[in-house]
């Protein structure tokens, strides 16, 4: 009997493979992105303090007003989130998909956030 593949477990053996390359280099803040069906997250986080530096959301109340959906919600939360990293100094982090692939929301907002000046 075919028994199929359970999505969640594809993406935590995706999320896993970043982690093993991540253990040996930590000089750079993390941006950890969180995809749901509706909504982004991201965060910047320094893994050597554990600390969140930097967060933005679509959930937040300024997203909110602004009728935007799909790719240019994400669009718009790059360009919010790399103007939040700026002010605090930040130029370089790690892009962290989360083990989603790489197209569609998270291409966008990986792309806006490049052109606003992160480095990843």
């Amino acid at each position: 009997m075919y028994k199929a593949p359970l999505r969640h477990l594809g993406r935590k053996q995706r999320k896993m493979r970043f982690w093993k390359n991540r253990r040996t280099r930590m000089e750079n803040p993390r941006l950890c992105i969180f995809r749901s069906s509706r909504h982004l997250q991201a965060q910047i986080i320094d893994d050597n303090a554990q600390k969140v530096l930097v967060c933005a959301s679509t959930m937040e109340k300024d997203m909110r007003t602004l009728s935007l959906n799909g790719k240019d919600m994400a669009h718009k939360l790059g360009q919010i989130i790399a103007e939040r990293a700026q002010s605090k100094d930040i130029q370089k982090v790690v892009f962290d998909r989360n083990g989603f692939t790489y197209h569609g929301r998270v291409l966008a907002f990986a792309e806006s956030a490049r052109e606003q000046g992160l480095i990843f």
